[in-house]
């Protein structure tokens, strides 16, 4: 912790780390990414994380229901890699990618989820979203979700499979990291 009156200054681009993100979380109550060293703000809007809840409501029910694994909502901060700090919007881990089939006590624990979903926003660049999705594979995410709100759709990615979007009116499924999901 900071002494009481000082005024801890924010790194230097390329110098975050870890701490940092914790530290500006305790500070001010926001939430930050960590990517090569550079802090990234995650920010939602109020319908994206209206449509979060949604999802996490479900995705809990499925998993509960089944003692599965759990579920984290817009604010589970998770270390991918050394250095690689992500926050999704939802996220599933099976219990078999939990140490000792419990819950982490870190604020950022070494997670990579089984399942990890985004809710697009306006802001979110197509840059930006290829990055992540290769952090996420890359770190051995099995399934990703991007659900675009003002397109209706939902991309799925996993890993050696062709991307496909399941649009309005068509059924979206958890695959075989969530077998049964609908």
């Amino acid at each position: 912790p900071l002494p009481v009156g000082r005024i801890r200054q924010d790194p230097a681009p390329g110098t975050a780390t870890e701490a940092d993100v914790t530290a500006i979380h305790d500070r001010e109550k926001r939430l930050y990414e960590l990517v090569e060293g550079v802090l990234i703000e995650k920010t939602t809007g109020f319908d994206e994380s209206c449509l979060a809840s949604v999802i996490n409501m479900f995705l809990c029910s499925f998993v509960r229901e089944r003692s599965l694994g759990i579920v984290a909502s817009s604010d589970g901060t998770i270390k991918l890699a050394p250095g690689l700090v992500r926050i999704p919007d939802v996220a599933f881990f099976s219990l078999e990618r939990m140490r000792a089939r419990r819950l982490p006590r870190q604020p950022i624990p070494r997670l990579v989820p089984d399942l990890a979903v985004e809710v697009l926003s306006e802001g979110n660049t197509e840059e930006e979203m290829e990055e992540k999705l290769d952090d996420y594979l890359k770190a051995g995410v099995r399934l990703v979700w991007y659900v675009d709100p003002r397109a209706q759709t939902v991309r799925v990615f996993a890993p050696r499979k062709t991307p496909k979007t399941v649009r309005m009116g068509q059924t979206l499924d958890g695959g075989s990291v969530l077998e049964g999901f609908t």
